[in-house]
């Protein structure tokens, strides 16, 4: 299509508008190159808030406009980054806004391993500068776990190979949690799967894993490249639940090998790891209950030989009691004579004790506790009397606080007693319909037949204030 006439023309040029001259370019240049792939280094990267990716692709002499929009973002397999050397594909476009033109991208390549490299290169200077590749926060692998979760393809031989290891040596129940181990969705796929792992509850109704596993077979760096993602590392290192990361074979080497709490060459290595074998704790149990039989007995023996050595170190029995026999012997022929003593002792005793009794004494003392006892008995209805009196005045002022605080002086004041059937009521839901109400009063009780609730009284209307006289 032409745009102008013959410039020799002069005054019979055609006219176009603006909006016509943009959708002719826009026209033009979508029919021109229609798809098309283009490699370069990412420049800028802005995400907008609505969800739009605008960036650049640049060699050393031009720079191309690439937008991506929401819809397309949510789909590309490698998110562009500063610095990064790619391939988009998309299809040229213009906007006449601005007078631009640019690629519509939607999908976008790491050109070749040396750029994926450094990237990966990049990406481990940011988590490391973090503190996520510290040895102090990796947690310990239990020795045996109940629980074990397996994070990888269910239809692959990697989970063949794990479950088939954990049944050798030590069987456990495993939990798998299905996902993409490579292309587009591998990456978000398994940062899920770790944190869903997470945030199970222990005792819960499907068993918390005590271990996690991520495991998958070897591949090139391409298909590996989910696990090379930032969202997999973080949400590796956030783990409360031990990782074992087992990706690839054991030369290959990705992102989250780093941040795992530990590292196995293979998946089937990782099943290794995981448990110990059952067949050899088993040998090491008979092995210590063996030790600790032959300890015993040589303990038993030993003890058994020092209780002889001390036994031949003792006196012997006869030796020990002979000098008490002696004693024993001496005591019994020194007893009669003994007994004669003390009883002569006695009986002098006796003597010294009864010279000292007369019959004048004795009836001094019983006429001296007969008057006592005529003086306690003349006195003591005087003391009854006091003490009856002293009690009847404790108990008039008891009667007359009772009387105080009782009910029948709050009548007096004013005060009135309400019952229905026998039960005192406080409050007018207290009232059973159609019953016979008491009150009681100070000077007596009246009966009431029915008790029905008063009308509410009407307000009475509000009378206009009248006018006064102006004259």
């Amino acid at each position: 299509m032409d745009l102008i006439d013959d410039p020799r023309s002069g005054e019979n040029a055609h006219e176009y508008t603006v909006s016509e001259i943009s959708g002719a370019v826009k026209r033009t240049l979508e029919g021109e190159f229609g798809r098309v792939r283009v490699k370069g280094e990412v420049g800028r990267v802005v995400v907008a808030r609505s969800g739009h990716m605008y960036f650049d692709v640049k060699d050393d002499k031009n720079s191309l406009a690439c937008t991506t929009w929401k819809g397309q973002v949510s789909r590309l397999t490698v998110l562009p980054e500063e610095g990064m050397e790619v391939v988009v594909t998309g299809k040229m476009t213009a906007y006449g806004g601005q007078s631009k033109y640019n690629l519509n991208v939607d999908d976008v390549a790491v050109a070749g391993v040396g750029a994926l490299m450094a990237m990966l290169e990049k990406r481990k200077k940011q988590l490391a500068s973090e503190g996520l590749f510290e040895a102090s926060r990796k947690k310990p692998i239990p020795f045996l776990p109940e629980v074990i979760g397996v994070i990888t393809s269910p239809t692959g031989a990697v989970i063949r190979d794990i479950l088939h290891r954990l049944r050798d040596r030590f069987p456990r129940k495993v939990l798998v949690w299905p996902v993409a181990v490579q292309g587009q969705s591998c990456a978000p796929e398994v940062a899920r799967a770790i944190e869903g792992f997470n945030a199970m509850t222990p005792g819960g109704a499907l068993p918390r894993p005590d271990l996690l596993i991520v495991a998958r077979g070897g591949g090139s760096i391409e298909d590996l490249w989910g696990f090379n993602e930032e969202i997999v590392a973080r949400a590796a290192a956030a783990s409360d639940i031990p990782l074992i990361s087992a990706v690839g074979h054991e030369t290959d080497t990705t992102l989250i090998d780093f941040v795992s709490d530990q590292r196995a060459p293979t998946p089937t290595a990782a099943a290794e790891l995981s448990v110990p074998v059952r067949l050899d704790l088993m040998a090491w149990a008979d092995s210590m209950g063996a030790r600790a039989s032959t300890a015993l007995i040589g303990q038993m023996g030993n003890r058994q030989q020092r209780v002889r050595d001390l036994g031949r170190a003792l006196p012997k029995p006869d030796m020990i009691l002979a000098p008490m026999r002696q004693r024993m012997d001496l005591a019994v022929e020194r007893l009669p004579s003994a007994l004669r003593a003390m009883v002569q002792r006695r009986k002098v005793d006796l003597a010294q004790t009864a010279g000292g009794l007369r019959p004048m004494t004795l009836t001094r003392q019983i006429k001296e506790g007969q008057t006592r006892v005529e003086r306690l008995t003349a006195d003591l209805p005087n003391r009854m009397a006091a003490r009856l009196e002293k009690l009847s005045e404790r108990l008039s002022a008891v009667d007359r606080l009772r009387e105080t605080l009782g009910y029948k002086e709050t009548l007096k004041r004013g005060y009135a007693v309400v019952r229905a059937s026998g039960k005192v009521a406080t409050r007018k839901k207290d009232l059973p319909k159609d019953a016979a109400v008491e009150i009681e009063f100070s000077d007596g009780k009246i009966l009431l037949a029915d008790a029905k609730p008063l009308p509410k009284p009407k307000r009475p209307k509000p009378t206009p204030p009248e006018q006064g006289s102006l004259l």
